[in-house]
């Protein structure tokens, strides 16, 4: 009978061992599934970094156009006056411009964070806009873009505005100064890192 109960359990700690390097060869495969699947963070890097020179370039073919505008203005007698169109024109061109810096940011912070560290961003200070160590300080360089891109959008519409009575003035005022407020308070955070 001893000899009964020594057998099963020889056999039961065989069983275990040889099912337990096939169990940890799924779960070693498993988790390198997992590991690899931070590589789908590449379909938002790509379509950003595409987005943003898609950006740039449309940047610089509106300074392009602005340029020619005012040319013929200038040199060959347009009709159409220039000072209606040349600053909002610079003023959305400068907007789409941070606009198109948000992603870069974004792309490349993203890659960062999630696949690989990019070497020559490594030799710069941890300061640039590109190197990014954490998830909310992307968020934050983000966000300090994306805020400069509103205040932008803001003096955009200021040019445009036709005041219809003084309490307009007022609004437009305090619009500025929240503005103020606003960088004021950016740069004290900024300070602060």
């Amino acid at each position: 009978m001893a000899v009964d109960i020594i057998i099963p359990d020889l056999r039961e700690t065989m069983e275990d061992n040889s099912n337990k390097p096939d169990a940890n060869r799924h779960e070693q495969r498993f988790e390198r599934y997992l590991w690899n699947s931070r590589l789908l963070v590449m379909l938002a890097v790509v379509p950003s970094l595409l987005g943003a020179l898609v950006l740039f370039i449309i940047g610089t073919v509106d300074i392009f156009h602005v340029l020619l505008v005012a040319v013929e203005y200038y040199f060959f007698g347009a009709t159409e006056d220039i000072h209606d169109v040349v600053v909002p024109n610079i003023i959305m061109a400068v907007d789409i411009y941070l606009i198109a810096i948000v992603l870069l940011i974004f792309g490349l912070g993203v890659y960062r964070l999630f696949v690989s560290p990019i070497e020559q961003a490594e030799t710069h200070s941890s300061y640039h806009p590109f190197n990014v160590q954490s998830f909310d300080q992307l968020k934050d360089k983000i966000a300090r873009v994306v805020i400069l891109a509103v205040i932008i959008e803001f003096f955009r519409a200021v040019v445009d505005i036709r005041f219809q009575s003084p309490l307009d003035a007022i609004y437009l005022a305090l619009s500025v100064l929240a503005l103020a407020a606003a960088l004021y308070l950016m740069s004290l955070a900024h300070k602060k890192e």
